[in-house]
C-alpha cells in the first residue's frame, strides 16, 4: 500500500534535477492502468487506476485494497479503506521513467514506477477488474 513503513528500509536516489509530474498528468498517465512500483528493481508494491480516481493497492505478497487518489497542492494522496491515511507522494519524470518518493520528505527512498495494461491479480468477488 505504499505505507512509509515499508520505504524506509528502500534505497533512495536524488530527483532534485526531475521534472515533477502534476496532478492532471498523473491522472492521465495512470488512469486504466496499474502501476508497478520497484526499489533496485525489486517489485514492493503495484496499484491498479480507475476512472474517477478510484485505486486497487497491493504490496508484494498482500492483500489488494480498495483506495482513491487526490491531489494535494503538487502531491497525489492515497487514502485506502483500511486507513489510516493519506499516503501523499511525489512523482517525477527522468525522461521515460517515473519516479516517486514520499512527499515532503526528501531524505526517503524512491521508487521507479512502470506501467503495465494488465489488472492486479487479486481473489474475490468485483475485485482487480
Amino acid at each position: 500500500m505504499l505505507r512509509p513503513a515499508l520505504i524506509l528500509a528502500l534505497s533512495g536516489a536524488t530527483v532534485e534535477a526531475q521534472t515533477r509530474m502534476t496532478p492532471d498528468e498523473f491522472e492521465s498517465w495512470s488512469n486504466g492502468r496499474t502501476l508497478d512500483y520497484r526499489i533496485d528493481g525489486q517489485l514492493w508494491g503495484s496499484e491498479q487506476h480507475f476512472p474517477d480516481r478510484r485505486t486497487l493497492d497491493a504490496d508484494a505478497g498482500g492483500a489488494c485494497v480498495a483506495g482513491q487518489w487526490y491531489p494535494q497542492g503538487g502531491d497525489i494522496c492515497f487514502h485506502y479503506e483500511t486507513g489510516p491515511g493519506p499516503h501523499c507522494w511525489s512523482f517525477w519524470r527522468d525522461g521515460d521513467r517515473v519516479l516517486a518518493r514520499i512527499a515532503g520528505n526528501p531524505d526517503s527512498p524512491v521508487a521507479e514506477v512502470t506501467i503495465s495494461d494488465q489488472p492486479l491479480a487479486c481473489p474475490g468477488p468485483d475485485l482487480g477488474s
